[in-house]
C-alpha cells in the first residue's frame, strides 16, 4: 500500500472559491428532486458526498442559503453564483458537492439515484 490519500480539488466558475476534499467520497449520485432543479436550473443534479471534516475551503468563502429552513442549506459563490454544496440540517455531518464543481469531475461517476419519483418524464439516463 502506498499510503496515499485520495484528494479532489474544485471551485466555482470565477475562481473566487476553491476547496479540497480528502479521502474517498461517501457516494456519488443523481438527485431528481425539484429543490435541486430550482437551485441549479438543470433537470437533474449529480452530488458527491463527503464527511464535513474531510474538506476545507482553500480560497474565498462558500455563501450559504437555507432553502428549506431547518432542513436544507445550499452553498454557492457570492461572486459568480456557482452552485457548490448542499447540506442537511441541523448540524450537517455530510456535505454534498455538485460534481461539476470538481476540477476532475470525470473521476466521480454516479452510482445511485435519489428522488427518482420526481424525475422529469422526458429525462432518460443510463441506470447507475
Amino acid at each position: 500500500m502506498s499510503g496515499t490519500v485520495e484528494q479532489f480539488e474544485g471551485g466555482c466558475l470565477c475562481g473566487a472559491v476553491r476547496f479540497v476534499t480528502t479521502g474517498e467520497p461517501k457516494g456519488v449520485y443523481w438527485c431528481h428532486c425539484q429543490s435541486c432543479r430550482k437551485h441549479t436550473g438543470a433537470p437533474v443534479s449529480v452530488f458527491v458526498a463527503f464527511d464535513c471534516d474531510t474538506y476545507r475551503v482553500t480560497k474565498g468563502e462558500i455563501s450559504k442559503f437555507d432553502s428549506t429552513p431547518g432542513q436544507t442549506r445550499r452553498g454557492f459563490c457570492a461572486r459568480c453564483g456557482s452552485t457548490l454544496t448542499c447540506e442537511s440540517l441541523p448540524g450537517p455531518t455530510i456535505t454534498h458537492f455538485h460534481v461539476g464543481a470538481f476540477d476532475q469531475a470525470v473521476r466521480l461517476r454516479p452510482t445511485r439515484q435519489y428522488f427518482s419519483e420526481e424525475r422529469l418524464p422526458w429525462l432518460h439516463i443510463a441506470e447507475a
